[in-house]
């Protein structure tokens, strides 16, 4: 499991839930329950805020690289940016952050409890932008090492500081530029063959400008490669790879948020067997569950518990062989022993 986050760069958070099952589809061993002992009992998945300011479950080990690629993130370093968004400067922007850094050190606290002793550590005035469900004003703490997700209590969000979290585990952030440069072979390892605008959309900060940059940073360890007749990058050795290999058959379903139908965004009408993208890429930023088949969404599907049963309903965009029926019939059953649950199947 943790494996499969490190590969993944990171678990899509926005719903737990669906981080977990984004690791279950990948891990055909994983238990209900891990994911959640990871994150709060064993302590070796962090959640926090990460790419594109989402949030995300990462490996505790690797902090060091997140934090140091994120803390050179332009899209979070721009006054412009939050005197347009919230009437901050980025002096006063840089004093909240460190005082949220020193408020939670050594603290569990709800947004609440932290907004009131930040305006109590800074002298100012509890700022109303700072309690709002996104959580936007905190980020930029998350990203330099001073916030990250502690167990709530109900419905109540709780956060701590990720070196009083992790105690002697916790390592400081590396290097940005280093860090830039692993970030940048991870994506391209996890989502490639990419162009610099899909990882500047995927990594959403710095532009295409700052993309072609990290990629250019490479040198000879990423390639140019064409795909139908657009120029676009892999690592050298998974660019062998792919030329020399063969597609292998499978069927998965992908919950919503999934890291692969994320990073795919952008070219998702080439990996569709018609005009769907709707059906999967949803107002509000809402990624649907998808029926992936040889890595292409053929379908989209849901599940709901329903007393000791899952309901399992799957759609598939346009007909498919009986072998994709049969395989996708499979995963449902993998599904509803994960879940403890009888399946129901539609």
């Amino acid at each position: 499991m943790l494996a499969v986050a490190s590969r993944l760069c990171g678990l899509h958070a926005q719903l737990l839930s669906s981080a977990e099952l984004a690791a279950w589809a990948r891990v055909e061993s994983l238990c209900r329950g891990e994911v959640q002992r990871a994150l709060w009992e064993e302590r070796t998945l962090i959640k926090t805020w990460a790419m594109r300011g989402t949030l995300h479950l990462l490996p505790s080990t690797e902090l060091p690289l997140w934090h140091g690629a994120l803390a050179i993130n332009p899209r979070w370093l721009r006054p412009s940016v939050w005197k347009r968004a919230f009437g901050i400067t980025m002096e006063e922007l840089e004093r909240f952050t460190e005082a949220v850094g020193v408020a939670l050190d050594g603290r569990v606290m709800t947004r609440e409890e932290l907004i009131r002793e930040v305006a109590r550590l800074t002298g100012a005035e509890s700022p109303r932008y700072a309690t709002n469900s996104w959580g936007t004003i905190l980020r930029p703490a998350a990203f330099t090492g001073r916030l990250c997700f502690a167990p709530a209590v109900g419905q109540r969000v709780r956060f701590t500081r990720p070196d009083s979290w992790l105690g002697a585990a916790y390592q400081p952030p590396i290097p940005g530029d280093a860090a830039a440069a692993t970030v940048t072979k991870r994506f391209l390892a996890a989502y490639g063959p990419a162009t610099a605008d899909d990882f500047a959309k995927w990594w959403g900060g710095g532009g295409i400008t700052g993309a072609r940059k990290w990629i250019g940073a490479l040198g000879a360890d990423a390639v140019e490669v064409e795909v139908e007749g657009t120029p676009a990058w892999m690592l050298a050795p998974d660019a062998r790879r792919a030329r020399d290999g063969v597609a292998a058959k499978a069927v998965r379903l992908l919950p919503s948020f999934d890291p692969y139908v994320v990073a795919a965004s952008p070219h998702a009408v080439h990996l569709m067997p018609g005009n769907f993208r709707a059906r999967v890429y949803r107002p509000q930023g809402w990624i649907s569950p998808v029926l992936l088949v040889d890595g292409r969404m053929m379908g989209v599907w849901r599940h709901e518990i329903k007393g000791s049963a899952v309901e399992v309903s799957i759609e598939p965009f346009v007909p498919v062989p009986a072998w994709v029926r049969r395989a996708a019939a499979d995963e449902a059953e993998r599904l509803a022993a994960f879940l403890g649950a009888r399946l129901q199947l539609k």
